[in-house]
């Protein structure tokens, strides 16, 4: 089912936008809602409607911050920027430290940093104060949560959230928001995570990012969907490596946090194996290259860790079932064709 979020909560969200002049009753009829539900603070909008109403508020403002960054804006198209600087990163761990080297970039309201800690990360957040501080904390932390959680394909369950100031009184719709333990009038702001998701590969490409950009408020808010199968998960950590340096399947197991049997278990039951996915992935990235009228086939026989281009030869027919040569001949001729 659905989570809601009760309408007082949501008007405390907004305080901002009705400071830059747009009425939430504006907001309310633009997303075809009634306005006669702000007399009924106890109402609940779920969370497809919240997103909604917040990206009719972005686009009203023009400040991805709704107003809550006092007098800093975050101009509409920010977040999209910062998403194309992370997506290439080969973990977690160095997404988020180049997010926060982004948004440092930026006159905004605060800082982020992330840190160590034994067997936990903590990504803490400084905010001077402002009027809706506290609101802006508990946004950034909710949508660093839901982002991370999309670039790895599956939930990432924060272990704890610090927060400087005291209990709201709509402490309550925190439950709905995060599903963790929550200390109120702590030293610091910050999101406790296990330390090992640093080292997780993102499971998304510029490609998945693309489609995610195009509606992208929704996707955060509504959650990262089902967690990756475990071909999926092999992919992304093949994906950050040199396609002349395929990892070892223990070197693998270790990065997936599995052990070596179970590996081969989940593998087998998800009708794969390690090397049809590593040869799969070999094949692809061959096909890459070759599609590239400025490599000749010693050169990528090279790229691929071939020390002869007769290797390449045959582990290409092996893959495609035909040399490399007529695969970009063919190739070639139906792109004219196109």
């Amino acid at each position: 089912m659905e989570n809601s979020l009760s309408l007082a909560y949501v008007s405390k969200i907004l305080a901002g936008v009705t400071r830059q002049g747009v009425s939430l009753e504006d907001l309310l009829v633009a997303r075809a809602l009634d306005p006669d539900l702000l007399s009924q603070p106890r109402a609940r909008l779920g969370q497809r409607v919240f997103a909604e109403l917040l990206q009719e508020a972005m686009q009203r403002t023009g400040d991805e911050f709704l107003g809550l960054g006092h007098s800093t804006r975050s101009r509409p198209g920010t977040f999209a920027m910062m998403a194309h600087a992370v997506i290439h990163c080969r973990n977690l761990g160095k997404a988020i430290e180049r997010s926060a080297a982004f948004y440092a970039m930026f006159d905004w309201p605060g800082g982020m940093r992330l840190q160590r800690q034994d067997e936990l990360a903590i990504f803490q957040i400084e905010m001077p104060v402002t009027a809706h501080r506290d609101v802006m904390i508990e946004a950034v932390m909710f949508l660093a949560l839901r982002f991370w959680s999309w670039l790895l394909g599956q939930e990432v369950k924060a272990r704890a959230l610090d927060f400087d100031f005291v209990a709201p009184q709509e402490a309550g719709e925190f439950a709905v928001l995060f599903d963790c333990p929550l200390h109120f009038a702590a030293a610091r702001n910050a999101i406790a995570l296990d330390a090992a998701l640093l080292d997780r590969p993102l499971l998304q490409t510029p490609q998945t990012l693309s489609h995610f950009l195009r509606n992208s408020l929704s996707t955060l808010i509504e959650g990262a969907g089902p967690p990756p199968d475990i071909v999926q998960q092999l992919r992304a950590l093949l994906r950050h490596a040199e396609v002349n340096r395929l990892p070892e399947f223990a070197e693998v197991s270790r990065g997936l946090g599995l052990s070596e049997s179970t590996l081969r278990r989940l593998l087998r039951e998800a009708g794969s194996s390690f090397q049809q996915v590593r040869d799969d992935w070999r094949k692809h990235t061959a096909i890459f290259y070759l599609r590239r009228p400025d490599l000749g086939l010693q050169e990528i026989s090279t790229l691929m860790g071939f020390s002869e281009v007769s290797a390449f030869h045959r582990a290409f027919r092996r893959w495609t079932g035909m040399p490399p040569g007529a695969f970009r001949q063919q190739d070639g001729e139906k792109l004219q064709v196109l």
